[in-house]
């Protein structure tokens, strides 16, 4: 009978049993829009750190700790400011919520007061009816309270869904794609022009056309932006073209399965990426089945055995977060000696000697060349004793190639591009 009075009031004013409901949803859209997105906030402060503890001896170099803290607390700034709203918000939404639960409680007993009077119930139903409702409000109340929770749970799975739901732009294992098993090594660049997605209005190739037979090498120079790396990332199909195609033995590599080629394909860059496990298991890497001797056959040709053996525990040493334990020649023969286990058809060379001192240099391109022979060749490079021998010199300028052949050939030629940046070179080197 209770109950039955209550249904009767609510006719005359506002239902009260969407109250809790509205109430609810009202604390989560405050939350939500008043407070808002933590992730996002949060997430460039955890990128400014881990950027400066990435390049901590950057940092230290440049007695730039002070400016890196200043740039972390102002990107804190922003979510401190919502947590503070955030917390006025739910401490003024949570005394509402006390208010109208003792509010339904002095109205309960007021109702109650008056069906006894008017001797519409008895006190033993109205007790009951006191005691659902009650329960009735504290649960709602209890749900209300996981508002924020809710709120907080619901913003981190549209982040992990995100990650979940999306796909990638190449698909390696493209089932209509052709798996690669034998590679003679022939490329050529048809006709391609390309630019990053990063920056569309800078144009990288317009109509570039390049050929390299299996088993040549090819060494690619121009000016700084010409688009050496780029062929390089084109190959290994990093990217792909907006226009033109790049061919493997006559084949699009956009219709080749993409896991299979680049397995048939070996790169070593300025700086190797070497991970934070021993010697053994970053050359092992290229090649999981590879047996031990196998493993030490590839570091003896890559000139690497000697200083591994002359380390505390061999091939079983540390080689630290990024290979921070060995010199830099000495990362770049670690990374030779994986390319080779790997035992590549095609061999892309990005710089690998660049960062090197002369004596290193040496010896890393001593194993280069034992790498290189017999397999198809693309490298990157400035200095002149890592391109002259090559069997064909490509020169880049404005996306094209304005001019090829050997070492000799170039250099034969009056106003050579090529000839002018050798110049330059031993200019600098003087």
């Amino acid at each position: 009978m209770f109950f039955h009075s209550i249904l009767v009031h609510q006719h005359r004013n506002v239902p009260v049993h969407i109250l809790p409901l509205f109430f609810l949803s009202l604390q989560q859209l405050f939350l939500k829009g008043f407070g808002g997105d933590y992730t996002k906030a949060y997430s460039r402060a955890t990128a400014v750190a881990h950027e400066t503890i990435s390049n901590i001896r950057t940092v230290a170099a440049f007695a730039a700790e002070e400016k890196v803290s200043i740039q972390f607390v102002s990107e804190l700034n922003r979510p401190n400011k919502q947590a503070l709203l955030r917390g006025h918000i739910s401490g003024f939404g949570y005394g509402i919520s006390q208010f109208f639960a003792f509010c339904s409680y002095a109205l309960g007993l007021w109702c109650a007061s008056i069906l006894i009077k008017q001797q519409d119930s008895n006190f033993g139903d109205i007790i009951k009816a006191f005691m659902v409702l009650i329960i009735t409000a504290l649960s709602v109340a209890e749900t209300l309270a996981l508002a924020p929770d809710i709120v907080k749970g619901s913003q981190s799975l549209v982040s992990v869904f995100d990650i979940l739901q999306r796909k990638t732009a190449i698909n390696p294992n493209d089932p209509a794609s052709k798996v690669v098993n034998e590679i003679k090594g022939d490329i050529e660049f048809r006709n391609v022009g390309f630019n990053y997605p990063s920056r569309p209005e800078v144009t990288i190739f317009k109509n570039l056309n390049l050929q390299v037979l299996a088993g040549k090498s090819l060494a690619i120079v121009g000016q700084s932006g010409s688009g050496k790396s780029t062929v390089i990332q084109l190959v290994m199909r990093f990217y792909d073209p907006i226009s033109g195609s790049v061919l493997i033995d006559g084949c699009d590599i956009n219709n080749l399965n993409l896991k299979s080629l680049r397995q048939k394909i070996g790169l070593v860059q300025q700086e190797p990426a070497l991970f934070s496990t021993t010697v053994y298991e970053n050359i092992k890497y290229a090649n999981g089945n590879a047996s031990e001797i196998e493993v030490m056959k590839a570091a003896k040709a890559a000139n690497a055995h000697g200083f591994i053996s002359r380390m505390p525990e061999g091939y079983q040493s540390q080689v630290g977060d990024k290979g921070i334990q060995l010199s830099g020649g000495q990362k770049q023969r670690v990374a030779i000696a994986r390319a080779i286990l790997k035992d590549p058809s095609i061999l892309l060379l990005d710089e690998a000697t660049s960062a090197l001192d002369s004596a290193a240099e040496k010896q890393v391109q001593g194993a280069l060349d034992g790498l290189m022979e017999g397999r198809t060749t693309i490298m990157v490079a400035h200095r002149l004793s890592t391109i002259c021998d090559a069997d064909c010199i490509a020169v880049l300028q404005h996306g094209l190639v304005v001019e090829s052949g050997s070492h000799i050939q170039l250099m034969s030629r009056q106003e050579s591009v090529y000839k002018q940046l050798v110049n330059l070179q031993q200019e600098k080197d003087i």
